[in-house]
């Protein structure tokens, strides 16, 4: 039934529907990337009072790999634990943030700052993985998944800039983002609880379904080896940029995040050309310019410059490795784990070459460097490549498969407008001829009494003139063979 309902849902009637879940999915997304981004910007200021800024980004990356953890506790909690108990798991959680944002601001000690924020970003991981998860129960399809992505993400940033530049006292700081992190919390708990919509349809075999399994395994692989390199090069960037904040050399929350911002909402539209079909080509066009960024900090350039550049590119990656994950999710046995996934490699990674890159940083042997940063190059060429030929060959079988649903939901729009049916009637008319469910079936899908179905079926024999499903089935095959 799922993939009929997609199908029917497809057609221009229901555009207008799909509002409310596109726009939910835009507000739990923003939501969380604000309060992610936010917690992370006042852990470091804080734990920058009472250690070196080297520290501090060794704090950081700690955080944000302990974070990874979260990510992946999330789908296993989802599967235990249901209804009361998943609601008193996330409050609780939430209630929790709130005590260790509060203890960080006191910034009494290292230990005790360290300790709250590996608890607070162990909780946001959770969060996150939950927020991907629910984003993609929301959507129907992937068709604008990076632009909304790229939307959701400015507006995070947006919020983030607010929050760093209109208020200047930690407490208060730590109470508005507490209060998003109850509203998250409260989102996720009322989200709509329906399942991903199936990516393969019922009609295929099981040694179909498994093949397809498999090769959306091997492109989660690809992808994360790729994110991975090149959260190499940026989380370098990343790096060089923190230490300098927290030094106090720059305060990276100024006006130049703006365009952190702007650079995420242009990733989205950018990446949805084609269907995506370029996207990976895109990104990693913008690695090899943010490289830039590297040279102009580490050779004396202006630091404002080399700032310009690092969140004109950062904003590309987030979308990036969050719209790729969500992407291929669709298609996994597990979603709940690989939704998120995007943001767990990155973190991951970045805590793993915390070390290594700023003793590169700090390093005088240029030599070192700029090898380095060629063998990333040519890795990162490498699976760019093989990862988007095997994105390319999987969507092109997918997309010819659906080729005839397609067909069907153009069916269902005529009909629609050919005998001026609702879109719940549609909807209704589209199970009632490509189904043989049962009327109680239907409406335990539709989630609506037997009897407000009998209303709507009652109304659609009326306006099409027929007496019975048969008849329904004939004028819906009729309308085939004469327009198709």
């Amino acid at each position: 039934m799922n993939s009929i309902l997609k199908k029917i849902r497809q057609s221009d009637a229901f555009n207008e529907e799909n509002r409310i879940p596109y726009t939910k999915a835009i507000v739990l997304m923003s939501l969380f990337t604000f309060v992610f981004l936010g917690a992370e910007f006042l852990f470091v200021n804080m734990i920058s009072r009472t250690v070196s800024g080297n520290q501090s980004v060794n704090a950081q990356n700690y955080a944000l790999g302990i974070s990874v953890i979260g990510f992946v506790l999330y789908p296993v909690f989802s599967r235990f634990c249901k209804g009361k108990w998943q609601t008193a798991l996330a409050m609780c959680a939430a209630i929790l943030s709130v005590i260790c944002l509060f203890l960080i601001c006191r910034h009494a000690s290292y230990a005790l700052t360290l300790g709250m924020g590996l608890l607070l970003f162990l909780i946001l991981g959770a969060f996150g993985s939950a927020v991907f998860y629910k984003t993609l129960c929301l959507i129907e399809d992937n068709t604008y998944i990076a632009r909304l992505t790229g939307v959701s993400y400015m507006l995070g940033i947006l919020l983030q800039i607010a929050n760093n530049n209109l208020v200047h006292i930690d407490y208060i700081e730590a109470g508005i983002l507490s209060a998003f992190i109850l509203l998250l919390a409260f989102m996720l708990i009322k989200a709509e609880k329906n399942s991903v919509v199936p990516a393969f349809s019922k009609s295929k075999t099981e040694e179909e379904n498994d093949e397809s399994g498999k090769d959306s395994l091997k492109i989660i692989l690809l992808l994360v080896l790729f994110v991975a390199l090149m959260t190499c090069i940026f989380g370098t960037m990343d790096n060089a940029v923190t230490v300098y904040h927290a030094n106090g050399t720059v305060n990276i929350g100024q006006w130049p995040r703006i365009l952190l911002a702007l650079s995420g909402l242009m990733a989205g539209f950018l990446f949805d050309i084609a269907g995506r079909k370029y996207m990976s080509v895109i990104m990693y066009c913008v690695m090899l310019l943010s490289t830039t960024c590297l040279v102009i900090i580490q050779f004396a350039g202006p630091f404002t410059v080399g700032l310009v550049i690092f969140y004109l590119s950062a904003g590309f990656f987030a979308v990036f490795f969050t719209s790729s994950f969500m992407e291929i999710a669709r298609y996994t046995d597990t979603p709940e784990l690989w939704s998120g996934f995007g943001r767990a490699v990155n973190n991951l990674v970045a805590a793993a070459i915390s070390g290594g890159s700023l003793a590169l940083l700090h390093s005088e042997n240029n030599i070192v460097m700029i090898t380095i940063e060629l063998i990333l190059f040519v890795a990162t060429s490498i699976v760019a490549l093989f990862y988007t030929n095997k994105r390319k060959a999987f969507f092109d079988r997918l997309a010819e498969a659906d080729s005839s649903e397609r067909s069907d939901g153009e069916k269902l729009q005529r009909l629609a407008e050919q005998f001026s049916l609702t879109q719940r009637e549609t909807e209704v008319f589209g199970l009632l001829v490509n189904t043989e469910d049962g009327l109680q079936t239907i409406a335990d899908g539709l989630y609506v009494s037997r009897r407000t179905l009998e209303r709507y079926v009652s109304a659609i024999y009326e306006k099409t003139g027929a007496k019975s499903r048969i008849g329904l089935v004939t004028l819906y095959n009729k309308l085939f063979f004469t327009k198709a």
